[in-house]
């Protein structure tokens, strides 16, 4: 397929959301103590978090909690879960998390190299399910910015993936066509079912090896596996 125009998605596909969210998270343990209220690691801080955030931000693509709730429920929920008394929680613990976590630059292996491969044959756009000032400020930050052409952000849109009419929107600015155009992300249902919903071609990407569904079509474990497919 001649491909004129890729879309890629950013948290945990280009920008190591998870490794990005521990290290925050061990910081935040040590500054806040939380060994005085009985959580004895941040590992199992970390742990819970993870499986909590991941289920918010599946609800999230689909509309069905706002911004605000995901932020006001994720420490919360997690800090229950451990069995620690609300009022025990450090109030600022989330808007901590929030100034920090997106000042961290892991991405995936190889994103820049594959970036730069895949932005001498094609146009690139990122399309973000994430906040502005922290989508804005993650791709700034790991100098990512040149490689897309354009930036399509949620929150900005006020429109999720995988609702077809953000990705219209993306074609409508890429000024390109579905059958020209291929979507790479992580989320099976944000980014694989909605781009091949609206008929565009996605690569879903799986860094963990997790089982490939029978409806996708392609997935990889690496990002250097682009080059030989594109």
């Amino acid at each position: 397929m001649p491909y004129q125009h890729i879309f890629f998605d950013l948290d945990h596909t280009l920008w190591d959301f998870d490794k990005n969210a521990e290290e925050t998270i061990h910081e935040l343990y040590h500054h806040h103590q939380l060994q005085v209220l009985g959580i004895h690691s941040p590992d199992i801080l970390i742990e819970t978090y993870t499986a909590n955030n991941h289920q918010l931000w599946a609800k999230y693509h689909l509309g069905e909690i706002s911004k605000q709730e995901l932020r006001a429920t994720r420490f919360k929920k997690t800090f229950m879960d451990l069995g620690i008394d609300e009022t025990k929680v450090p109030s600022s613990f989330e808007d901590d998390y929030v100034r920090i976590c997106p000042t961290k630059t892991n991405l995936f292996p190889d994103t820049h190299e594959t970036l730069t491969y895949l932005h001498q044959k094609y146009h690139l756009h990122l399309i973000s399910n994430g906040f502005k000032e922290s989508t804005e400020y993650k791709v700034e930050n790991t100098r990512l910015k040149p490689y897309f052409k354009n930036i399509i952000i949620s929150e900005i849109v006020g429109i999720n993936k995988p609702d077809k009419a953000i990705f219209q929107h993306a074609l409508n600015l890429a000024g390109g066509n579905i059958t020209e155009s291929i979507m790479i992300g992580d989320s099976l249902e944000a980014d694989i079912r909605g781009a091949k919903n609206i008929g565009m071609d996605a690569i879903y990407f799986n860094p963990n090896h997790l089982p490939k569904p029978e409806d996708v079509d392609v997935h990889i474990h690496h990002l250097s596996e682009l080059k030989a497919l594109l």
